[in-house]
């Protein structure tokens, strides 16, 4: 990791789509996990993802909403200015309330596979285990080099699928991390 970036909590002030000035989100998928017939396959399923200036105002409304509600909101800095984030909600869900959900985590193209990502889903999960959750709950994008990140962390299929989850991304795979392994990380 790059001894340049620096993480820590993003406050509701900073919130305002300049913030992802430096950020790109950008991902060109050619394969997805989907579950037929009870079991998971890897499909060709091809696009990408680059989000816009709508894209950014969106998520500053939706983040800004997670702070209100009691989340979490970190950061990863370098001298350009934001190269990664994550956010958990405020709430926890399940059964027996044993979710904090991990609502995003995403790090700009140019500061892929340098660790951002590991260390700010320790952040997360830290965050989730201090509003008393037992596990993080992921609804995570199926592309196979998402699915293959969350999986070298520790993440597996979540015992419990959240039905607003799965209705809002039904293309997403449901996954848990028991935060008993946060030490791992």
């Amino acid at each position: 990791m790059p001894d340049s970036v620096q993480f820590r909590p993003i406050a509701p002030e900073e919130l305002a789509s300049s913030l992802f000035a430096s950020f790109r989100r950008f991902q060109k998928v050619t394969h997805c996990w989907r579950k037929a017939e009870g079991q998971w396959v890897l499909k060709p399923i091809a696009f990408t993802e680059d989000w816009d200036q709508n894209d950014y105002q969106r998520l500053t409304a939706q983040l800004a909403q997670t702070l209100r509600e009691g989340g979490a909101l970190w950061g990863a800095f370098s001298s350009e200015g934001l190269k990664g984030f994550a956010s958990v909600e405020g709430r926890l869900i399940g059964s027996r309330s044993q979710y904090a959900v991990l609502a995003e985590l995403h790090v700009s193209e140019d500061f892929r596979r340098q660790g951002l990502g590991r260390r700010l889903f320790a952040l997360a999960a830290g965050s989730a285990q201090a509003l008393g959750a037992e596990k993080l709950y992921i609804s995570a994008m199926s592309a196979q080099e998402s699915q293959a990140f969350y999986q070298a962390l520790g993440c597996v299929e979540a015992q419990e699928y959240d039905p607003p989850h799965v209705e809002k991304e039904p293309c997403d795979c449901q996954m848990e991390f028991p935060l008993d392994l946060l030490e791992s990380l």
